[in-house]
């Protein structure tokens, strides 16, 4: 695969992923859970896009959509210039090299039986990559890079801790040199001392190596840390979208405000006399989302064109991008 340097990594053009309900003995398909539901971005070399939001919203369902873990219903996905969204397995197999991922757990995500250096290494022995001989020095040199230890090549997951294991899944997910890794929440199984050193690994990296991360999670603190810029995701659809800077600073739309009105501030003074926004509701189901805007039963700003019509996203000055009719 031919990777042009001047090209945004990724472009994600009106992605939906729909998963269908069935019932009865003949599974008929009674309706669907819209679980990605039309949403576009992109992000460029050496860029990191944050995506964030509750829980059931969509942000995993994204990750796994670029990488084609899913086949999407409907949409775009742009991998340097080609559209992969509708690839046949054998056309993806020389694209899956580029692109990886970070998984939440770092130990669910590892083969109990199998010892680190073939965990970290299984990605260059599955592409052809090396030669047989070549392949302990690789692995070794990919343990370096995340900071363990070669002499841990032996070990088997079990014998790590949950922070050593976590840098043996990132040994794993740039063994190919991808330009674009998807983090899917990869510090949130971590203690909080252990965080900071894997956020700093992940930035180092993508300083010395030139890669391109989608990082996937709901701690907003620790998002605002590490992206160039920050996508707020609602119910299966991105709501706000902007430079992280921009977004902490003026944050636009109802729910923005009300996810950063959660977050802890160390100053007990701003603390204690900001006013926090507490959402009225329980989310709704995606197998039965709201008409118009996904968020108008919880928003106190709603109108009836809310109500009725989907706000799309639209740019309200620079780079910021916001889906509400109020804004």
């Amino acid at each position: 695969m031919e990777i042009q340097q001047d090209e945004n990594v990724i472009d994600v053009k009106n992605l939906k992923m729909y998963f269908p309900i069935t019932r009865g003995v003949l599974r008929r398909r009674v309706g669907d859970i819209k679980a990605v539901d039309g949403i576009s971005f992109s992000i460029k070399k050496n860029e990191t896009l944050g995506l964030v939001g509750e829980s059931g919203c969509g942000k995993t369902t994204t990750g796994r959509c670029i990488l084609r873990l899913y086949r999407p219903t409907s949409g775009d996905i742009i991998f340097h210039g080609r559209d992969i969204s509708k690839l046949k397995d054998n056309d993806l197999r020389p694209i899956r090299r580029h692109m990886s991922a970070i998984f939440q757990d770092p130990y669910g995500s590892l083969n109990p039986r199998q010892s680190a250096g073939i965990i970290a290494g299984l990605p260059l022995k599955i592409n052809h990559m090396v030669e047989k001989s070549e392949f302990n020095d690789h692995v070794a040199a990919l343990f370096k890079l995340v900071g363990l230890n070669p002499s841990m090549m032996d070990r088997v997951p079990h014998e790590f801790s949950g922070g050593q294991r976590q840098r043996l899944g990132i040994a794993r997910a740039i063994a190919c040199r991808p330009s674009l890794i998807i983090c899917d929440e990869p510090i949130s199984a971590l203690d909080v001392s252990i965080q900071a050193q894997i956020i700093n690994l992940l930035e180092e990296l993508q300083e010395t190596m030139g890669l391109t991360y989608l990082f996937i999670a709901h701690d907003l603190s620790v998002v605002q840390h590490i992206s160039h810029r920050v996508a707020v995701m609602y119910l299966g659809r991105i709501v706000e979208i902007t430079q992280a800077p921009e977004l902490y600073a003026n944050p636009l739309h109802p729910y923005t405000k009300a996810l950063l009105s959660a977050v802890p501030i160390a100053n007990p003074d701003l603390e204690k006399n900001r006013q926090r926004i507490v959402l009225k509701g329980e989310v709704p189901s995606p197998a039965h989302p709201p008409m118009g805007c996904h968020f108008h039963p919880r928003c106190e700003l709603a109108t009836p064109d809310c109500r009725e019509h989907r706000p799309s996203l639209r740019n309200v000055g620079g780079s910021h991008e916001v889906a509400c009719f109020k804004v």
